[in-house]
């Protein structure tokens, strides 16, 4: 139900324990049996005009593909409720530590890949809906009961508070459904977090849910702004920190730019069912290769078993030298309709 990857090892939850595991893809270049063209369901589709298969015995295709090998490295249980259910996992920056989260409000960090316990502590009470490690060794909790921490290792250092200055409603508690920590683009050392909002109870005619951005060193809101009234799944950031990606209980996906906030992409229930996961295509390796002249691509799972690929266009932009030339002309422009306006003006 949630995993986090890190290099070759993924960590993955299952029920009330969560499994590591190593796996590595082997390429292969025509290896196994080759298959024979003549073959209904996997050989090759015969152009018209073609001579049957049958009349062609040494026709073969070739195959090329890979093999995924996995190996299983340990497993603990991290939740202890009465349902036990682990909710969230990630791994910390250099993926030595491994946090889990579940129904029963405890936080447990694990060492990697040993899963040797070495913290607990009580963060919520109820659920914990998503937890966040950051670089700075700051750690985010956010849980059924409306809050979100800051921790340092076990010690509290602030609470969250969106409600206090984003938009209020009266009779619609809003909670924290997901967290993320995003880095600034430009700037190395900075360090943005990112959370949704969604209404704590479903109401006939839906509230808005909300996408808030806070400054990573104090924690202090910096822009807040509604993304639909379609309540909110899940919640991924690219690696340099520029784009956001939502996917919804109702299967609906959209792009958003960290900056400003403002929504680039959107497709309405491309997901039959809830999204469970988005995550962008690396932005280092092959990642720009295989972007091609997209500027950024999203991946979706869903409960309909699907995976898939939302493609983002690059935003065409206009050249700083046409808009200098643009500026020049304009003001050549309004001095001579002032010349000829107001004779001996200038």
């Amino acid at each position: 139900m949630n995993l986090a990857l890190a290099g070759d090892i993924l960590a993955a939850g299952q029920d009330a324990r969560c499994q590591l595991l190593r796996f590595q893809f082997l390429q292969q270049k025509g290896g196994g049996k080759a298959e024979k063209s003549g073959s209904q369901e996997q050989g090759p589709r015969q152009r018209k005009g073609a001579a049957p298969a049958e009349k062609q015995p040494g026709a073969e295709t070739q195959c090329e593909g890979g093999e995924l090998r996995v190996e299983n490295l340990q497993a603990a249980q991290t939740d202890f409720s009465p349902d036990p259910l682990q909710k969230a996992v990630c791994f910390n920056h250099d993926s030595t530590l491994l946090a889990t989260g579940g129904t029963d409000g405890y936080v447990r960090l694990w060492k990697v890949p040993s899963l040797e316990k070495v913290l607990e502590f009580r963060a919520h009470e109820g659920e914990i809906e998503d937890l966040v490690l950051g670089r700075n060794g700051k750690l985010v909790t956010v849980g059924r009961d409306l809050k979100a921490f800051v921790w340092q290792k076990d010690q509290l250092v602030t609470e969250l508070h969106w409600q206090e200055n984003g938009p209020t409603f009266s009779n619609t508690p809003y909670r924290y459904r997901a967290c993320k920590f995003g880095q600034v683009p430009d700037q190395p050392a900075g360090l943005r977090l990112f959370t949704v909002q969604i209404p704590h109870k479903r109401l006939r005619q839906p509230p808005p849910c909300y996408l808030t951005a806070w400054d990573g060193s104090n924690f202090l809101p910096l822009r807040t702004k509604p993304c639909g009234h379609e309540v909110i799944s899940c919640l991924g950031v690219s690696e340099s920190g520029t784009f956001l990606g939502l996917g919804t209980v109702t299967g609906s996906v959209a792009i958003y730019i960290a900056f400003s906030l403002q929504c680039l992409y959107y497709v309405r229930e491309t997901h039959g069912i809830v999204v469970t996961d988005v995550a962008f295509l690396p932005e280092k390796g092959r990642g720009p290769e295989l972007l091609g002249s997209h500027e950024t691509a999203l991946f979706s799972v869903a409960v309909d078993s699907r995976c898939q690929l939302h493609l983002l266009p690059s935003r065409r932009s206009v050249p700083v030298w046409l808009l200098l030339l643009l500026c020049v002309g304009l003001i050549a422009v309004t001095i001579l309709l002032l010349q000829s306006a107001f004779p001996g003006l200038l």
